[in-house]
C-alpha cells in the first residue's frame, strides 16, 4: 500500500530510515521483525491472486475497486475486503479476458458438474424422488462427501484463502463469514459421516439418521462464484468507457523516414518532433501540429462537436481525433503517455477508483457489521443449542450458517464504487471529465455558480477589431506589442498577434518576459520597454499618460480595452472582441431555472463585463478583479454554507478553482486549471454543467437506492435466519437460500448501477 507521510500518524524509525503505514496493525507487524519485510519482493505475490502477471508490464499497480487507498505493485487481493485488484494503468494491460474471470467461470462450471447430482441424492427424498429405495443413507453420505469434496477444496479455495487472510489481517470482511459458513457445515458433515458412533450421541439421534449438509456448503460456494462472476462482469461492463476511449488511439502510426518514405511503428517508440503521414480516415496517434498539408479533423473527442474543423500547418491536433479526407505531415508535440488522451483516460480511470464521502460511512459501518454479524450467529447457535426442538444441535448448526451466509456484505460494499464506476464512464460519454468522486456527491448540493468571461461565457478565441496609437505613436507600434504577446498563451495575446500577421507587421524578439496574472505582460523589445495589460497593471508600473484612459474603457461596450505603453508612456490602445458563445445565455437560463445563482467574475472592464453579462441575462457581475479576488469572492460565497462552484479557463481562474466546492475547467483551458478542478469539459459548453448536476443527482439517488436494498436484505434476512420468528411463525431459513438471498443482493446492486448506462442528462 501507500500512504499519505503529511497525513500518516503510524510510522516508525528503523536504521535511520522512516517508514509509513496504512494502520496500527501493520506497523505492529514490521516492527516485530523489519527485516521479513524490507527484503520482501515487492513484485511477487501471495495472495493467491489468479491474475496471469504474464499480461502486465513489470511494475503495474493495482489497486481495490472498493478501496482505493489499497495500493501496490502486482497482482493480489485486497487485505481489506478480500477482492481482487484491479490493475491502476488499464491502458497498459492486453486487450483480453479478465483472467480471474475465466477462473471462477472454471470453477463455477465444475461446481455446477458436481453440483446437480451431489442436490438431487442429497434432497430428492424430500421432494419425492425415491433415492433411499436405491442406494442406503450411509451410502448416499458418502457419495455427498465424494462429489462435495471437490466443490469445497477447489471452487471454494478462493474463498477461504481469502477468509484466513481476512482473519490475519484483522480485518474482517464478507469472505470471513463465507468461510466460516461453508467451512463449519462441510466439516461438521464430513466429521458426520467419518465418525456417526462419536457424534450421534451428542446430536442425540440414531447413527443412520445424523443429517449432514454437503449440499448446503457446496450450493453456497457455486450461488458465491455465480455473484463473483456477475459482479465481475459488472466492473468489466463500467470499464467501458475507458476501453472505447483507448481504441481510438491506433496501436500503430507511419512514420516519415529522412529519405522521404514511411515506415509503420509502434506509438512507444515515436518521439517528439518526428513526422508522421495522416492518410484519410486514419485516427490522429499523437499530439502535434500540422506540419504541411491541410484536412478537417472530427474532434468530437475532445469538443463534444462532430462538425470537422478544418487545420492547416501550425494548427494543432490531438490523440484520437478522426482525420477526415484529406492528407498531412504532422510534427509529434507529446509522446503516448503525455497526449490528451492518455491523460483523459488517466483522469477518468482515477475518478472510477475514487471514493465518494458516503463511502467513508459504509466503510465504517461494514467495519462493524461483520464482528456483529459472527456475535449474533454464535449467540444463535448457543440458545438454539440449548432450546430448539430436537436435534438440537443440527438446528442451532442450521441457523448458525444461515447468518454468516445471508449476511455477507458483499452487497453493502458495492453500492457506492458500482455506481461511481458507471456515472464516471457516462459522464464521458456526455463529454463530462470527472476527477473525483467526491464531486458527484457535492454538485446536487451547488446554489451559487461563479464563472469566469474570456472563455467560459465567450468563445475564448478573440479577434483583434482595432489598433489606436496616441500622439507621438506610429502604426509601427504594433509590432513592438506582437512581438511581446507571442511570448504569452492568454487568448487575448492570441488575438493581438493574429491581428498583426494579418497587418504585416516587422517580428521581433523579445527578452525579460514577465506575466502578472489576471492584469498583464511585460518585456523588452527592440530595445524598448513594452507593457500590455489593464489600466491598473499600468498604473501600478508608472506609465504616464493615463488621463484618457476611463473614456476609451466606459465607450467599449462588449469589447475588451487592452492598454500599452513604450518606455512608460501610454501609447495606445487596443480593442478586442470575443463574442459570446451561442450556448451560453440558454445554459445561464437553464441554471437559474434550477435554483442556481449564476454571477461573473472576470479581470476585465466594467463596461465590457456588463454587456457580456446582459446578453447572458447575468444580474451579478464582479468586474476588474485579480485572482486573490475571486478567491476572496468564493470564500465570502461559502461563509454562510452556501455550496459554491467556479467555472473557468485561466491561470488566473486556479486558485478559486481550488476553494470552490467543485471547480470546472472549461475548454482546453490552462494546465493548472484542468489541474485545479473536480470536472473538465472539453468543450467548454456551460450547458454541460447542467447535465454533469443532473447525472449526479440519479448517481446519488442510485447509490441511495443501492444502500437500501444492500441493508433491507440483512434487515429482513438476519432475524429470519437467526430464528428469531420460528417459535411463532416457524419461519427457518435454509443456508441454500441464504446463499441465493445474499447472491441476489449483490447482483441486484449491481443491475441497479448498470442502469446508469442508460442515463442521457
Amino acid at each position: 500500500m501507500f500512504v499519505d507521510p503529511e497525513t500518516c500518524s503510524h510510522k516508525f524509525e528503523h536504521q535511520g530510515q522512516t517508514y509509513w503505514f496504512c494502520c496500527n496493525g501493520c506497523l505492529t507487524k514490521f516492527k516485530s521483525d523489519p527485516v521479513k519485510y524490507l527484503n520482501r519482493d515487492c513484485h511477487s505475490t501471495d495472495s493467491g491472486s489468479d491474475y496471469d502477471q504474464k499480461n502486465v508490464p513489470p511494475g503495474t499497480k493495482f489497486t481495490c475497486p472498493m478501496h482505493p487507498e489499497v495500493v501496490q505493485v502486482g497482482a493480489g487481493d485486497c487485505p481489506i475486503c478480500g477482492m481482487s485488484l484491479d490493475p491502476m494503468d488499464m491502458p497498459l494491460i492486453d486487450e483480453g479476458p479478465n483472467p480471474e474471470l475465466v477462473d471462477f467461470t472454471t470453477r463455477l462450471w465444475v461446481g455446477l458438474l458436481l453440483g446437480v447430482p451431489l442436490l438431487i441424492i442429497a434432497m430428492g427424498p424430500h421432494v419425492g424422488i425415491p433415492i433411499h429405495s436405491v442406494i442406503s443413507i450411509q451410502t448416499s453420505h458418502w457419495i455427498q462427501l465424494i462429489l462435495s469434496t471437490p466443490i469445497v477444496l477447489f471452487c471454494g479455495l478462493p474463498f477461504f484463502n481469502r477468509g484466513w487472510k481476512s482473519i490475519i489481517n484483522r480485518s474482517l470482511n464478507m469472505f470471513t463469514l463465507i468461510a466460516l459458513g461453508t467451512g463449519v457445515a462441510y466439516i461438521a458433515s464430513v466429521l458426520f459421516v467419518l465418525f456417526p458412533a462419536v457424534f450421534s450421541p451428542l446430536v442425540g439421534v440414531e447413527t443412520f439418521q445424523l443429517g449432514v449438509y454437503f449440499e448446503v456448503s457446496s450450493a453456497i460456494i457455486v450461488l458465491v462464484l455465480f455473484g463473483q462472476i456477475m459482479e465481475l462482469k459488472g466492473r468489466e461492463k463500467t470499464a467501458g468507457a475507458i476501453k472505447a476511449l483507448m481504441r481510438l488511439m491506433p496501436p500503430t502510426a507511419n512514420r516519415l523516414k529522412e529519405n522521404g518514405q514511411t515506415e509503420e511503428v509502434e506509438l512507444d517508440v515515436i518521439m517528439v518532433d518526428d513526422l508522421l503521414q495522416i492518410r484519410p480516415g486514419d485516427s490522429i496517434p499523437l499530439d502535434g501540429i500540422i506540419h504541411s498539408g491541410n484536412s478537417g479533423i472530427d474532434e468530437s473527442l475532445i469538443t463534444g462537436e462532430s462538425i470537422p474543423v478544418e487545420k492547416t500547418a501550425g494548427d494543432p491536433v490531438r490523440a484520437g481525433t478522426l482525420n477526415g479526407t484529406g492528407s498531412f505531415v504532422m510534427k509529434v508535440e507529446r509522446s503516448r503517455s503525455d497526449s490528451t488522451l492518455s491523460q483523459i483516460v488517466q483522469m477518468v480511470s482515477k475518478a472510477q477508483r475514487s471514493q465518494a464521502p458516503i463511502q467513508r460511512l459504509v466503510d465504517t459501518v461494514a467495519g462493524w457489521f461483520v464482528p456483529i454479524v459472527i456475535t449474533i450467529a454464535a449467540i444463535s447457535f448457543v440458545v438454539w443449542s440449548v432450546l430448539g426442538p430436537e436435534p438440537q444441535f443440527t438446528f442451532a448448526l442450521v441457523t448458525f450458517v444461515s447468518v454468516l451466509i445471508i449476511a455477507c456484505p458483499c452487497a453493502l460494499g458495492l453500492a457506492t464504487p458500482m455506481s461511481v464506476m458507471v456515472a464516471v464512464g457516462q459522464a464521458v460519454q456526455n463529454g463530462i471529465l470527472v476527477k473525483e468522486a467526491e464531486v458527484l456527491e457535492t454538485l446536487p448540493k451547488i446554489r451559487t455558480l461563479v464563472v469566469d468571461k474570456t472563455g467560459t461565457l465567450t468563445s475564448g478565441k478573440p479577434i483583434l477589431n482595432e489598433f489606436r496609437t496616441l500622439e507621438g505613436f506610429d502604426q509601427d507600434t504594433l509590432s513592438y506589442v506582437a512581438a511581446l504577446a507571442r511570448s504569452s498563451e492568454h487568448p487575448l495575446s492570441e488575438a493581438i498577434v493574429k491581428g498583426a500577421e494579418e497587418r504585416n507587421v516587422v517580428r521581433h524578439t523579445v527578452s525579460d518576459f514577465k506575466a502578472t496574472p489576471g492584469m498583464g505582460i511585460q518585456g523588452t523589445v527592440g530595445g524598448q520597454e513594452v507593457l500590455i495589460g489593464n489600466s491598473r497593471f499600468l498604473q501600478s508600473r508608472g506609465v504616464k499618460n493615463l488621463a484618457s484612459v476611463a473614456g476609451d474603457e466606459n465607450t467599449a461596450s462588449e469589447r475588451t480595452i487592452v492598454h500599452f505603453s513604450i518606455n512608460g508612456v501610454r501609447a495606445g490602445v487596443l480593442e478586442i472582441s470575443d463574442p459570446v458563445k451561442p450556448t451560453s445565455a440558454a445554459a445561464v437560463q437553464a441554471l437559474q431555472s434550477e435554483g442556481i445563482k449564476v454571477i461573473m467574475a472576470t479581470g476585465d472592464s466594467r463596461a465590457t463585463a456588463e454587456a457580456i453579462a446582459a446578453q447572458c441575462n447575468i444580474d451579478t457581475v464582479h468586474a476588474e478583479v485579480l485572482p486573490e479576488d475571486k478567491l476572496e469572492l468564493i470564500r465570502a460565497l461559502q461563509s454562510d454554507g452556501t455550496a459554491v462552484a467556479m467555472a473557468g479557463d485561466g491561470i488566473n481562474d486556479a486558485p478559486a478553482l481550488v476553494q470552490a466546492d467543485v471547480g470546472i475547467a472549461m475548454g482546453d483551458g490552462a494546465d493548472v486549471s484542468l489541474e485545479c478542478a473536480g470536472i473538465t469539459i472539453p468543450n467548454g459548453d456551460l450547458r454541460c454543467i447542467v447535465q454533469a448536476r443532473s447525472l449526479a443527482q440519479h448517481t446519488m439517488t442510485n447509490i441511495r437506492q443501492n444502500l437500501f436494498f444492500a441493508f433491507a436484505y440483512n434487515v429482513v434476512g438476519v432475524p429470519v435466519a437467526a430464528g428469531v420468528f420460528f417459535p411463532l411463525f416457524g419461519w427457518l431459513l435454509s443456508p441454500v437460500f441464504a446463499a441465493a438471498a445474499m447472491s441476489l443482493s449483490s447482483v441486484s446492486v449491481i443491475a441497479n448501477a448498470l442502469r446508469l448506462r442508460t442515463y442521457n442528462p
